[in-house]
């Protein structure tokens, strides 16, 4: 056989071995698409239940979300998905890590992998509890009825011990849980994350509770409910949210929700007596929906096609909200358009009064509400008693006085209700408990620490930011963060895009430079 020949041979051989792979990968993206399918569709009924269905609807929605999510689980654990898993395996390893399909074969092998451990009946039965245990919220926090939702987190706090349970061993029961929102996490990383981040925080925060108060009346008043839906709208419109892929409706605890790459919507709420409620949530929506508008169209319908972690998404949102839309510079452009749209309330509200009131630092009960400053003390409290409560430390019915007692031991004040309590927040009331908090100041160590590297690059950002310009810093995070969907774990990704680990320095840093002018505390030089 001639040179020529042997080319062609070799050539036709290759060929042959790519196209049983080229089938095999063409079926394992149709599986995939079928089970992102049913999530999505379950998604869609769990976003109706929270904006527009009628309460009479709850007990066919908590029946119907099970199925949903029992035949999505069905079809991850399908044998013949691990099978093909198992003929691509080499496949994959043959081609770049960095690759698309190297990158679909390994992040579908280990969410198979997790996927085989959980028994569907065990599915349905976390599905049924999230969908009835929100519905029964939406009544008790209004109703400061804690007593009625005691039953609820009972069985949520049995079910993630359950679900702890397939993935053991393990050094510690939330460590799965905490795992399934931030990859690679565990109780001792986030320990260690969060006895660092405090050791700075208190010092801080006693340090500008020594300076005078600064005001927020300017933002308490009589503000149109459509009114402020049409700002906030606007402005992250500016930031580079897509509506001819999202929506903005209303609901009791906002959130961002993603059924396709053309349909990603967020959800907000309205205080019309308070200005801050309705644009700092939006903004910080908008940061999760324009993450998941930045994906990469090709991973559509596959595991590739969301971003990588609970901790990386709600950097985006702290983002966009805090550093970008509280910043000095932000409001040099909204400033007047927030008076031309609000003149009764604002127009004779200064620019500096205005800045202050919502840079505010002040020790708060609701953690949504609370400062960049103080927030995370929220957050620490939270994940300790979860552990207590998972470790069988702390009874369910005891929370509300155990609660109290932390709120008091770290802030100084303490709720006289429990819709201020322990009822704020919907995370324990939405079927597990465990994993949900710890990605919240994951997510503000993040945004500093993205938005620093962004800023040596294009240090030209500030000042677009002051013209109301968004494209640099919205093109750098396209880029460094959101095409890449979930194709690198959470480490991999922050190293990739800033150079280096997670470092709580810059968002030490970021706050200190805020709120060390805000507040005219002494630098390091003076303090010395």
């Amino acid at each position: 056989m001639n040179k020529i020949s042997e080319t062609k041979a070799s050539a036709g051989a290759a060929k042959g071995k790519r196209q049983p792979a080229e089938a095999k990968l063409a079926e394992l993206k149709y599986r995939l698409l079928e089970i992102s399918d049913l999530m999505a569709a379950e998604a869609l009924l769990d976003w109706d239940q929270s904006t527009y269905m009628p309460g009479g609807g709850a007990p066919a929605r908590a029946r119907q979300s099970a199925t949903l999510s029992r035949l999505a689980h069905e079809k991850s654990v399908d044998p013949a998905l691990g099978d093909l898993l198992d003929a691509l395996a080499p496949y994959g390893a043959g081609l770049p890590y960095e690759s698309d399909e190297a990158s679909l074969i390994r992040v579908a092998r280990r969410d198979f992998e997790k996927a085989i451990k959980l028994p569907s009946d065990y599915v349905v039965r976390a599905s049924e509890l999230r969908s009835a245990s929100y519905n029964a919220w939406t009544r008790a926090r209004p109703g400061n009825d804690f007593v009625s939702m005691v039953p609820f987190l009972e069985k949520a706090v049995d079910l993630s011990r359950e679900y702890a349970g397939f993935f053991a061993p393990y050094q510690h029961v939330a460590d799965p849980l905490i795992d399934a929102a931030d990859e690679g996490m565990t109780t001792v990383a986030i320990r260690s994350l969060f006895a660092e981040l405090r050791r700075e925080l208190i010092p801080l925060v006693r340090a500008i509770s020594a300076q005078p108060m600064t005001g927020d009346d300017c933002l308490h008043g009589s503000f149109s409910e459509q009114e402020q839906l049409e700002f906030s709208l606007a402005v992250v419109k500016r930031f580079g949210y897509d509506l001819e892929r999202g929506r903005l409706d209303k609901t009791h605890h906002p959130f961002c929700t993603k059924f396709s790459s053309g349909d990603v919507r967020i959800t907000t709420r309205v205080d019309e007596n308070y200005f801050g409620d309705a644009l700092f949530s939006t903004m910080h929506e908008s940061g999760h929906a324009l993450y998941e508008q930045g994906v990469a169209a090709a991973f559509e319908g596959t595991p590739l096609g969301s971003g990588t972690s609970a901790g990386v998404h709600e950097s985006q949102s702290r983002l966009w909200e805090n550093v970008v839309g509280r910043s000095r510079v932000f409001w040099e452009h909204f400033f007047p358009a927030l008076r031309d749209a609000f003149p009764d309330q604002f127009r004779q509200i200064g620019f500096e009064t205005f800045y202050r009131a919502i840079n505010k630092v002040q020790r708060s009960l609701i953690r949504t509400d609370a400062d960049e400053v103080t927030y995370n003390l929220h957050i620490m409290m939270r994940f300790d008693l979860e552990l207590d409560l998972l470790e069988g430390h702390l009874r369910v019915k005891d929370l509300p006085e155990a609660w109290r007692a932390r709120m008091q031991a770290d802030l100084g004040l303490a709720p006289t209700d429990d819709r201020d309590g322990c009822l704020q927040d919907v995370h324990w009331y939405a079927g597990s408990v465990g994993g949900g908090f710890q990605s919240y100041t994951i997510g503000n160590i993040l945004s500093a620490q993205f938005y620093a590297v962004a800023l040596a690059s294009n240090p030209d950002i500030p000042r677009e930011i002051a013209k109301g310009e968004f494209g640099t810093l919205h093109g750098w995070l396209q880029k460094q963060l959101y095409q890449h969907g979930r194709k690198f774990c959470p480490t991999e990704l922050v190293m990739r895009a800033t150079g280096g680990p997670m470092s709580t320095a810059p968002y030490l840093a970021y706050l200190r430079s805020k709120y060390g002018e805000l507040y005219r505390l002494p630098t390091a030089d003076q303090a010395s």
